[in-house]
């Protein structure tokens, strides 16, 4: 199972605030007690040991790092502040002045940037199956514990095997198709403005391709009914070797 490899992906929350003046952004990285799609519930806590050994305050020169796309080449800031409360993992990430911290500040300021994602290792002794015979998959996974090593912008929803468009009433369908067209507007408008690197320029293109397939597909869709959207992968460095990077994060933290 996936428990089993050494780097996960889970998604993240909204983001709070953006403060122009510091370059600094509030997000949520992780929600607790709310089942994921990996039927994992996350318990607070779980990220204290992390934060204590490689947070902001610490001395570990192998800090929790804030990247894009969980990519290690692309670190576009640092967090300043990580911290549990009662809602889940909230952070203040401080963009950098780099071509990707620019990009990032970009897209955090013209709403591009919505979701965010954390890059962890399961701890086998931390977690234990809950058996719930109501669930498809009998019972889920209660999250004690994770060894965390960076929190992720991400420019689309990090499930990464579907997006799923669900609709329960005529009145969230309507909710849905009004908010994936103001995202859809602030792509393109983006994308006009012709700001950033090549690579700002063809996420915000496949932005607009994923947001317009969505579209079609909401507008078609029934109430109380789910559709699976076309998944378009956003461009992410392939030269990343997972095992090496973690087992140097491990020997050194």
């Amino acid at each position: 199972m996936k428990r089993n490899s050494l780097y996960n992906t889970k998604s993240g929350f909204e983001i709070k605030d953006l403060d122009d003046s510091k370059r600094e952004v509030a997000v949520y990285l992780s929600k607790f007690d709310n089942m994921d799609s990996d039927m994992d519930i996350i318990k607070k806590g779980a990220f204290k040991k992390s934060i204590g050994e490689r947070g902001p305050m610490s001395s570990s020169n192998r800090k929790i790092a804030f990247l894009r796309h969980h990519d290690w080449q692309k670190q576009i800031g640092k967090f300043i502040t990580l911290e549990e409360d009662d809602f889940g993992l909230f952070a203040v990430g401080r963009l950098g002045t780099s071509t990707q911290g620019e990009d990032a500040y970009r897209d955090y300021s013209e709403g591009i940037i919505l979701e965010h994602s954390i890059g962890f290792q399961y701890i086998a002794d931390k977690s234990r199956f809950v058996e719930d015979l109501s669930l498809p998959s009998k019972g889920f996974y209660e999250i004690n514990e994770l060894k965390l090593y960076e929190g992720s912008a991400v420019t689309f929803g990090s499930n990464e095997e579907t997006n799923v468009i669900a609709v329960k009433s005529q009145e969230d369908k309507e909710a849905q198709v009004h908010k994936m067209s103001d995202q859809l507007n602030a792509c393109i408008k983006s994308l006009s403005n012709g700001k950033g690197t090549e690579e700002r320029q063809y996420q915000l293109e496949m932005k607009i391709k994923n947001l317009t397939s969505r579209l079609m597909l909401l507008t078609a869709t029934e109430p109380d009914k789910k559709v699976h959207s076309i998944e378009v992968e956003p461009t992410i460095y392939q030269g990343v070797k997972w095992d090496d990077i973690v087992q140097g994060l491990t020997k050194k933290s």
